[in-house]
């Protein structure tokens, strides 16, 4: 059950992942499988931080921290998925955009206890 919970959570990350790649102007992402990758890279690039920093400095952080820890991670990710396109400020407004989303659609399962709330 839990892996069906991980393959909803990245197929929902994926969609998040479209919508601010058409809301954003400086962020493109190429399609559904581009997004796909998108998500499973800033997963582990987040996981990796994550390991080191700890759970302070890490895209799933709150504050300024975490938001430009987010920004940076969509921004080295385009280096990876080569269908991503996206400059300093439209990670930045990626960032901003999906920390909106993600306080009304929060992406991380309810009792997930590796996430910093």
């Amino acid at each position: 059950m839990q892996f069906l919970g991980h393959v909803v959570r990245f197929i929902v990350s994926a969609l998040v992942l479209m919508v601010v790649g058409w809301i954003v102007p400086q962020f493109s992402v190429g399609g559904f499988g581009s997004a796909l990758l998108l998500a499973l890279v800033i997963a582990l690039i987040g996981w990796i931080i994550e390991s080191v920093f700890g759970t302070r400095v890490t895209p799933f952080g709150r504050g300024i921290v975490g938001f430009l820890v987010s920004a940076l991670v969509i921004y080295l990710a385009q280096f990876i998925i080569t269908d991503v396109r996206v400059t300093v400020l439209g990670a930045l407004l990626a960032a901003l955009v999906i920390g909106i989303i993600d306080l009304f659609i929060p992406l991380a399962a309810p009792f997930d206890k590796t996430r910093a709330d």
